[in-house]
């Protein structure tokens, strides 16, 4: 099953893909995330032997939370982690054989100022 957010107006909504048409699922508020379609169904499933992901977190359900990092979703299965992390929220997810660690990270400004 194919699976998508949808991102406008403050609010987020979670599609499926049903016989190639998009029906939306559910619909909830979209804090810190900008408006566009974000294709989860290409995430990555995590590495959890020894990796570092950072990113924005776009999504949490019951069994996964899917994270921006870079140009790609990743998919962190939930069971690894005692507590999820926020939607719209920048952390760092480091994995050591399975254990986990997560901080928030503020991100890097890309504006500079001209003067």
């Amino acid at each position: 099953m194919k699976q998508r957010l949808l991102v406008m107006n403050g609010q987020k909504l979670v599609q499926n893909e049903v016989d190639g048409t998009w029906k939306t699922i559910k619909v909830t508020k979209a804090p810190g995330l900008k408006a566009g379609f974000y294709n989860i169904y290409l995430a990555k499933e995590a590495e959890t032997t020894s990796h570092t992901y950072e990113g924005l977190i776009v999504h949490v359900d019951k069994d996964f939370f899917y994270q921006k990092s870079g140009s790609e979703f990743i998919k962190h299965p939930s069971k690894y982690f005692l507590k999820l992390p926020e939607v719209g929220k920048n952390i760092t997810v480091q994995y050591d054989n399975e254990a986990t660690q997560t901080k928030e990270t503020i991100p890097a400004k890309t504006r500079k100022l001209s003067h």
